[in-house]
């Protein structure tokens, strides 16, 4: 089972690109390859035609499963990861999509449900139960160990089923 990690925050190398590897590899038991850190893709995110950014793009779209994740900014994902959404033709695709958002308090911990979701839903990823960390545990396992233990039968069956291969 191939993993993707596409992460949406503007500093590089953050604790969000450390929980989605380490989500990613928990959830899947593979290293995710590729790892899409959209803070150092640079400027040619956005330019429609960059040959860069289109490569990352046809990367992450054969892998079976992508973790998408981001901070919580407003309430929502960042514009960054949005840009590279954009990318995406919305048709309905193979790769299961996780959801992951951090955030400092607990007072939007239903963002990647409401907000992220949707969004790779329409964009035609079949898609798990958003998981939202709080940024001082996000290299800790035990901040989603139940949401695992709920959603890796789930991505089993679907990959023994051949929906996610």
């Amino acid at each position: 089972m191939s993993t993707a990690v596409v992460v949406g925050n503007p500093r590089p190398a953050s604790r969000t690109l450390a929980a989605a590897t380490l989500l990613a590899g928990q959830l899947t038991g593979t290293t995710p390859d590729p790892v899409v850190d959209l803070a150092t893709v640079g400027a040619g995110l956005l330019e429609l035609d960059d040959p860069g950014t289109g490569r990352l793009v046809e990367q992450v779209e054969q892998a079976d499963v992508v973790v998408f994740a981001c901070p919580t900014y407003k309430g929502t994902y960042t514009g960054l990861l949005k840009l590279f959404l954009d990318r995406f033709e919305a048709r309905p695709r193979p790769a299961l999509a996780v959801p992951l958002m951090l955030g400092a308090g607990p007072g939007h911990s239903l963002a990647a449900e409401l907000t992220l979701r949707p969004v790779l839903a329409e964009l035609g990823f079949t898609t798990v139960r958003g998981l939202y960390v709080l940024d001082s545990q996000h290299d800790d396992p035990a901040a989603h160990a139940a949401w695992l233990e709920q959603v890796r039968p789930v991505v089993s069956a679907l990959h023994r089923s051949g929906a996610s291969a």
